[in-house]
């Protein structure tokens, strides 16, 4: 067949396929079977939409029940329609009439319940739908006895690349490795960023940039398999990816910088999840820290993603960076004639009422100036939990001082002016 032209080779498949179908299928024998199989699985078809309906209103007396009828209810129909094959099989034999379709059917049927049992270890619906049909068609080949035929036909269709030539039966098999292998990678990937989350002795940001680094290497070495499988000289893409590395440096340049920036984010420990931070209008604790940017939660839920390249060239507050403990400033002002050490008490005494202010330091109260209109005091106090918000814990206590003064009758002072007429008299004080 080497010396045939691609058409003519598929010319000859398809001619033998014909040939086949002619004389397996199109008989008597086969086509009354297949009619049969037909009726058997519109039967299960119909009864299994009963036994789903049956099956849910049972399922909420049992949560263990309920789990094992979601993985079930798409077997339902295959179930009974192998059943129900199975029973047909043993009465035709019985009673002397050929059975071949009937074993396939089985073995079809068979063949994806347990594939379909087992691509429910995948968590992802689609994926495992996709991979389940993939595993089935490569069984259904199998069965018919045609996959060393197929197997044969996609490995004489070949390219050539480089000094090599790859087979379609090359490409298909690379694809599915790259599939797999990537897929294990990163199951690998995350079975160690659980691990390393659980360790205390391993600091957050050192998580972060171990996982990840961990997560690069296996995808890398993963890839770099998966196209050694294909049969492709690596040494023939080097010109490939040289021109492809200029590429991605003129054409990602922002997503290349946000990527080494977060990288060098997780090395010096500047910021890591949990740290409180404020950078430009957005104040909140850090969530994650991704490849590309960092997730900051404020305090009213709204979730920031800032590239990592502005958290290194921007200025950036870390409130939790060394330690956790603030110091929050509250200038207040009294009028003239109120008693300055009565206001500085009791401003010490408002804050050493509230449950996050520290003892130690102990709020303190200071004589800032005389302004125009009051005596200018400032109240400092230290917390020590800045992910529970700032300006509260400073409202509560400038409640606080509100009401005391009032009862003490402390005044806060307001603006005053005097105003001289032009024949020397002095008027009232306009309060």
């Amino acid at each position: 067949m080497d010396d045939l032209s691609p058409i003519d080779y598929l010319s000859s498949l398809l001619l033998e396929g014909w040939q086949w179908v002619d004389e397996k299928v199109l008989t008597y024998e086969t086509l009354g079977q297949l009619g049969v199989v037909a009726l058997l699985v519109a039967t299960a078809f119909v009864f299994s939409g009963r036994l789903k309906k049956a099956a849910g209103s049972l399922s909420g007396q049992s949560p263990a029940f309920e789990r094992a009828e979601t993985y079930m209810r798409p077997l339902y129909m295959p179930l009974l329609a192998l059943v129900l094959l199975l029973a047909t099989t043993i009465m035709g034999r019985a009673l002397g009439f050929p059975a071949q379709v009937f074993d396939i059917a089985s073995s079809l049927l068979t063949a994806w319940i347990v594939i379909r049992l087992a691509a429910n270890l995948i968590r992802n619906r689609p994926v495992a739908r996709i991979v389940a049909l993939i595993v089935w068609s490569i069984a259904a080949l199998e069965i018919f006895t045609l996959l060393d035929p197929v197997i044969e036909a996609l490995d004489n269709a070949s390219i050539q690349v480089g000094d090599g030539e790859v087979t379609a039966y090359d490409f298909i098999w690379g694809v599915a490795s790259f599939v797999i292998l990537i897929w294990l990678a990163i199951l690998a990937s995350g079975l160690v960023d659980s691990r390393l989350q659980k360790s205390k002795i391993v600091t957050p940001s050192a998580q972060v940039l171990i996982g990840k680094v961990i997560k690069i290497f296996l995808i890398t070495i993963a890839f770099l398999i998966a196209l050694n499988s294909t049969g492709i000289d690596l040494t023939a893409l080097a010109v490939f990816s040289g021109a492809l590395g200029v590429g991605l440096g003129f054409g990602l340049q922002k997503v290349v910088s946000n990527f080494i920036s977060g990288m060098i984010l997780l090395l010096d420990r500047s910021i890591k999840p949990g740290d409180v931070i404020e950078i430009g209008d957005t104040y909140g604790s850090i969530n994650a820290l991704a490849a590309r940017y960092t997730s900051v939660i404020t305090r009213d839920g709204t979730e920031y993603l800032i590239p990592n390249e502005d958290m290194i060239t921007q200025q950036v507050i870390n409130w939790t960076h060394s330690h956790s403990n603030i110091r929050r400033r509250i200038p207040i002002s009294v009028s003239y004639g109120s008693d300055l050490r009565r206001a500085m008490d009791i401003m010490n005494e408002a804050a050493q009422k509230q449950t996050r202010v520290l003892k130690y330091p102990e709020p303190r109260s200071l004589l800032k100036g005389f302004g125009d209109n009051g005596v200018d005091l400032e109240l400092r106090m230290w917390i020590s939990d800045p992910q529970n918000g700032v300006s509260n814990v400073s409202s509560d206590v400038m409640l606080e001082i509100w009401d005391k003064f009032h009862e003490e009758g402390i005044e806060f002072p307001f603006p005053q002016r005097v105003i001289h007429y032009a024949d020397g008299k002095k008027a009232q004080p306009d309060k």
